[in-house]
């Protein structure tokens, strides 16, 4: 199933004692890359969510949000960090001899200096709080999934509709090659006569100049690696891995053969149509860079 880049996912779980949030959300990117923002006292679940999320997701920026709320004092360990906390009360005490100010300390306001009370989770709650983060990040990483393979639908339905309409164009050109040699060779004769008064033309010379002319402006080898091209990234659909970097490639190849007809192209129909041509492959480009 091919699958976009730019996908939303959320899904929640609320019980008596926790409540889990989890929302993904990602943009295009060459590689996998996660943001990942937990609540302070889960920093443990950072490495857990990447290592279950790089399993699912092959390409992506990937912005995770998690939110846990709990009821339950077994889940959180409030510490006091006492010789921290009489660290800043010597301090505060230094401030207060020195530039003669009232010291209005509290507990209140002495809690809230940095890491002076801290919150800890035994390794039993740990995994049970692993346990229920991963049963709703699951969800929502389905969820997630779903959306980009809705996407993935609709990119699929564009560029096999250029392909098609490459293909069409690459069949204008195959058909008009062969007459612009015949009209080449036509013009041909008509100067060679106009300069030398209806004399006789050597039809030998000039089926050599056609021929020489034909094989400088022949484009069947890059049609037909061209159409070949096209087919491959179209059965590219149905493979089940992340396909966004091969097709990216093959697209490359795909503008550099309509690149090498252009500039073998001596007829003005078919240098438009190269540049048509173009076009469509540039918009294949565009959606190719949103897929996974």
């Amino acid at each position: 199933m091919t699958r976009s880049m730019t996908g939303f996912g959320r899904a929640q779980r609320d019980t008596e004692n926790l409540f889990v949030s989890v929302e993904l959300k990602s943009v295009n990117h060459r590689y996998f890359e996660l943001y990942s923002r937990v609540p302070r006292a889960y920093g443990f679940l950072d490495e857990k969510i990447k290592s279950y999320l790089q399993n699912r997701v092959a390409r992506g920026k990937i912005e995770c949000n998690v939110v846990i709320e709990t009821s339950d004092s077994d889940y959180a360990q409030v510490r006091v960090n006492h010789s921290l906390a009489e660290a800043y009360i010597k301090a505060l005490n230094e401030l207060e001899e020195k530039y003669n100010i009232k010291n209005d300390v509290s507990v209140t306001s002495l809690s809230r200096f940095p890491d002076v009370l801290s919150v800890h989770k035994s390794e039993a709650d740990e995994d049970a709080i692993w346990a229920a983060v991963k049963e709703v990040l699951e969800a929502a990483t389905d969820n997630f999934v779903a959306m980009r393979e809705r996407e993935g639908e609709k990119l699929r339905e564009d560029i096999c509709s250029r392909a098609d309409t490459i293909l069409e164009k690459v069949a204008f050109v195959e058909a008009r090659s062969p007459e612009t040699v015949k009209e080449y060779n036509e013009k041909m004769k008509q100067r060679i006569r106009e300069l030398i008064d209806d004399a006789t033309v050597d039809e030998q010379r000039l089926l050599q100049e056609a021929a020489i002319f034909a094989d400088k402006v022949a484009v069947d080898e890059e049609t037909v690696r061209l159409r070949s091209h096209i087919e491959q990234l179209k059965a590219m659909f149905d493979e089940t891995e992340a396909i966004g970097k091969k097709m990216d490639f093959l697209v490359q190849e795909i503008n550099r053969e309509a690149n090498t007809i252009g500039s073998k192209a001596a007829d003005f129909e078919i240098g438009r149509t190269v540049v048509e041509i173009k076009a469509e492959v540039e918009k294949i480009r565009e959606q190719v860079q949103n897929i996974e």
